[in-house]
């Protein structure tokens, strides 16, 4: 008998190293508040807060193709929100998130209507001035915004029965927020409008000629992204406890914007990896260089954008490739053992034991 057995498996293996690897993230995303000191905490809250603004610059971005420098004002707008309303009203915190994330969507609904005949550097001009004006303005209105002393409020307190610090209640009030707008953006992304907006970021007149409708969906996708911007400036607020108009600054809009091309356009991953990117690696320049930490900045950005042209997320894909297709890979065969590892002897062979009659060509006729 000439049976022969693979080695190893390519989809089992590839399944089961995908299950694993999500365990051992999951594992060691709810286990790091307990592992790491109080301010490394406080560093991977800020990750994933910056996570969340980042995926609502990505679906304007990186799947509809316009260019923003103004995401920063959209993230004060959040924080604003959230801070007079606990300021004000006395509002639980919880209760903030729905009224900053509406207000957002709305104010991002109402400045995509007048970008509609705008692209290109002209849009990216118009949304920086939008960015350029918001700290004047909040300063103007000190009776509502606190003027340039800011406002200051209180931060969630972890109930009793959670046994929880501070630093790690909030941890795991960003981590959800975080977990629900990444799914919220994921769905965005993969239903009719997240296609139309891929259609009109490709070929705008090809788009229109398929019956998506233009302003529609560009308006809806600086609405999408102001509110995820929204969000994200709410958490903040809950987790610093204090908003100032230096806060917001147009820095802010351009850093959210170099985190995301480095961490990748379009990309699911893209977001966490550019927040991260935007939380370490200024504290990294400073470090290295006290003097000039923005050239230390640019350089990192140069370096990183010359070994992953698409992002860091591209490059984690070209390595998930890679395991892939090693793992899927056909795998290699041993002969049975019964065989002796003798290769089959010629009469095995399907032509070996055909007859004369079987190749004689078609069409003459058989030999008596």
């Amino acid at each position: 008998m000439n049976d022969a057995r693979p080695l190893t498996g390519g989809a089992p293996a590839a399944r089961a190293l995908r299950l694993l690897a999500a365990a051992a993230v999951t594992a060691a995303v709810l286990g790091a508040p307990f592992y790491f000191a109080p301010f490394r905490v406080f560093q991977l809250t800020m990750v994933l807060l910056y996570a969340v603004a980042l995926a609502g610059l990505n679906h304007l971005v990186g799947h509809g193709g316009q260019i923003s420098l103004g995401h920063g004002a959209f993230f004060a707008a959040g924080a604003y929100t959230a801070a007079v309303l606990l300021d004000r009203t006395g509002l639980p915190h919880l209760a903030t998130l729905p009224v900053a994330a509406v207000g957002c969507f709305l104010l991002g609904l109402a400045f995509g209507v007048p970008a509609l005949r705008l692209r290109g550097l002209y849009l990216a001009l118009v949304t920086l001035s939008l960015a350029v004006f918001l700290p004047p303005l909040l300063k103007r209105y000190a009776s509502v915004t606190g003027g340039s002393m800011g406002l200051t409020v209180d931060k969630p307190v972890p109930p009793e029965w959670t046994g929880l610090a501070e630093d790690q209640w909030l941890y795991f009030l960003a981590l959800a927020v975080a977990a629900v707008a990444l799914l919220v953006a994921r769905n965005v992304q993969r239903s009719r409008t997240g296609r139309a907006l891929l259609a009109v970021r490709e070929n705008e007149a090809a788009a229109e000629m398929l019956g998506v409708r233009l302003s529609v969906h560009k308006t809806l996708a600086f609405a999408w992204s102001a509110m995820f911007a929204g969000v994200a400036g709410c958490v903040y607020t809950w987790v610093i406890g204090f908003v100032s108009p230096d806060s917001f600054t147009f820095v802010l809009s351009i850093t959210l914007l170099a985190g995301l091309v480095v961490g990748g356009l379009g990309s699911l991953y893209g977001p966490l990896l550019g927040a991260a990117f935007v939380m370490y690696v200024p504290s990294i320049s400073q470090d290295v260089s006290e003097a000039a930490p923005g050239v230390v900045f640019g350089l990192l950005i140069i370096v990183v954008m010359y070994v992953a042209p698409t992002g860091l997320a591209g490059l984690a894909g070209r390595l998930t490739r890679a395991v892939r297709r090693r793992l899927a890979r056909p795998p290699r065969r041993l002969p049975d053992a019964a065989s002796g590892g003798a290769s089959p002897p010629p009469s095995a062979s399907p032509t070996a034991g055909a007859t004369t009659r079987d190749a004689e060509p078609l069409g003459m006729p058989p030999t008596t």
